[in-house]
């Protein structure tokens, strides 16, 4: 199962960058040139929320079922000094949940705002904001923090 989890987590990471990008994108145009707040423009705010939602599940799923947490809960005091450990144990979980709470508490913010430009503005800020708490939380290939491939298959 772990494996499963690994592997949908690692794909669900592509759609919710994907899906805030977009969102972003749409949020910025709308925003700055003054357009109509669609249901389209709707969708793509909820679906944004959605697909970060299910990433977040997974996330947890796969977090309470890691033989990595588990050494990480288990040997708390050895653990916390390899930053690996402390990376996915303490910071990306944390840094995630903040994301996706700020992209929660935006959606729902500009679902209820009266006006066009109050939606948009309200989407771009919260939004982006998570997206950046998110590019900083991801275990880039690249990354001095931690660094995982791109895409985790079986």
């Amino acid at each position: 199962m772990y494996t499963y989890l690994l592997f949908f987590h690692s794909i669900f990471r592509w759609l919710v960058l994907v899906s805030l990008l977009f969102a972003l994108f749409k949020g910025v145009r709308g925003w700055s040139g003054k357009l109509s707040f669609t249901k389209r423009d709707d969708r793509v705010r909820h679906m944004t929320a959605t697909i970060s939602h299910v990433q977040l599940t997974l996330g947890y799923l796969l977090y309470f079922n890691s033989p990595f947490i588990a050494y990480f809960r288990s040997n708390y005091h050895e653990a916390v000094k390899h930053f690996d450990f402390m990376f996915f144990g303490m910071i990306h979980i944390t840094l995630m949940t903040i994301s996706i709470i700020l992209i929660t508490i935006g959606s729902s913010i500009a679902k209820r705002q009266q006006n066009n430009e109050s939606k948009f503005k309200t989407m771009v800020i919260y939004f982006g904001i998570a997206l950046l708490i998110i590019f900083l939380a991801i275990p880039w290939p690249f990354s001095p923090l931690a660094n995982r491939p791109y895409l985790r298959l079986f």
